[in-house]
């Protein structure tokens, strides 16, 4: 395990330039699982994650020489922000890879802070031999996501703060994609006190860790997907494998539905913000998949908030549908003046708020002089939409209900 002096030294190290982030108590939370829920709230971090505690520690702990060199990072988010805003602090040259595909405000926002980004490779893997490489050819240091001392020691920073402000935890859950991150605060908790218990959660679609755990031995995934990219990590890390199979007590997985619906519930009850990897363990809680005594004290990691807008946008209409505050429904009409306002009235009587309305008269599928009307409502539930598929079949129109 990552050693208590070193993750002690890192506080000291970073803490002039790393926020402490809130532990705040969620009651909605808590009210829903039963437990005393605490989440640690990384995502109002500096650059919108705990990644910067790391990539902090570790350009602190080179050399004077080693920094003249500059050091080179392979993200395609929280980590490059991270080692980006570290290194301009300490005056020293960033270059940081990022797959080509990487969205341009990842980009730019890795540039603000100083950086000098090379795109390189079709994913994070191809970016990161590149990286690897270039460090070498350019003699410059390579600042790993997770695979050193003296990134994992500055994560673990994070449970320090945790038990600083509540020594009596019964439970820590963290989410887990290279591991750096769970090995520094599971290190952390259980030399402190062993008695906590210490959950990890990763993504289904990114098993290589979860499968690794249970395995005691370091398997590789072929690929990956899911939305939480924080956590998206193909191949296990044998150092910081054995870091959790050392100080973990259980591993976990949920899936992107679990996560995303965790997502809609902390923006909604929580009015956090938080990406796929922030909400793992907030997923995990509310779908049951971690056993918890009645009012134990669990204190959650949310990671961070750097989450894509397109893909909250994606959530939050998917979350509105499934939660029945929203459906779509196509109806025929006779393509007559006032067919139209017929049928919003018995929208009205139904109560039903239209959002987005097209109209259709020239699909080959229709008859001729039947126009077809797709009309997306904003509704109050499952009870309330019946009654508006009712009122419509009572004023005869024909429709089916899109979603």
């Amino acid at each position: 395990m990552v050693s208590l002096n070193k993750i002690i030294q890192a506080k000291i190290t970073i803490g002039h330039f790393v926020n402490k982030t809130p532990f705040a108590f969620s009651a909605r939370l808590s009210s829903v699982t039963g437990a005393d829920i605490y989440l640690k709230e990384e995502n109002l971090q500096r650059t919108g994650a705990y990644k910067i505690r790391g990539a902090y520690n570790k350009i602190a702990n080179l050399t004077s020489d080693q920094r003249k060199m500059g050091v080179v990072a392979a993200s395609a988010g929280n980590h490059a922000q991270g080692v980006a805003i570290s290194a301009r602090e300490f005056g020293v040259r960033a270059v940081i890879v990022m797959p080509e595909s990487t969205p341009l405000l990842k980009v730019s926002g890795t540039k603000d802070l100083g950086a000098e980004v090379i795109l390189k490779g079709d994913n994070f893997d191809e970016a990161y031999e590149f990286a690897v490489t270039y460090a070498k050819e350019q003699g410059m240091n390579f600042i790993h996501p997770f695979n050193d001392e003296f990134v994992m020691a500055g994560q673990g920073t994070i449970g320090l703060e945790m038990l600083d402000d509540m020594s009596d935890l019964d439970m820590v859950v963290v989410p887990v994609g290279g591991g750096g991150l769970a090995s520094g605060v599971a290190s952390c908790v259980k030399q402190v006190n062993p008695h906590i218990k210490v959950v990890c959660v990763g993504a289904k679609g990114a098993p290589a860790m979860w499968q690794s755990f249970n395995a005691k031995k370091s398997i590789n995934s072929k690929s990956v997907r899911t939305i939480a990219d924080g956590i998206a990590v193909r191949d296990a890390s044998e150092i910081t494998l054995a870091n959790i199979i050392e100080c973990v007590d259980e591993f976990v997985q949920v899936d992107d539905e679990e996560i995303a619906t965790a997502i809609l519930f902390l923006l909604e009850s929580q009015k956090i913000v938080v990406e796929g990897a922030g909400a793992a363990g907030v997923a995990a809680l509310m779908h049951g998949k971690i056993k918890h005594k009645k009012g134990a004290k669990i204190g959650i990691v949310l990671s961070g908030g750097n989450i894509d807008v397109q893909m909250l946008s994606i959530i939050i209409e998917k979350g509105l549908i499934k939660s029945a505050r929203k459906m779509t429904i196509q109806v025929t009409l006779i393509d007559k003046p006032g067919a139209l306002l017929a049928l919003t009235d018995a929208l009205k009587d139904a109560n039903a708020n239209i959002v987005k309305i097209d109209y259709d008269r020239f699909s080959t599928e229709l008859e001729y002089g039947d126009a077809s009307i797709t009309i997306t409502l904003e509704t109050k539930g499952a009870e309330h939409q019946e009654r508006i598929k009712k009122v419509l079949k009572e004023h005869g129109f024909e429709f089916t209900q899109v979603f």
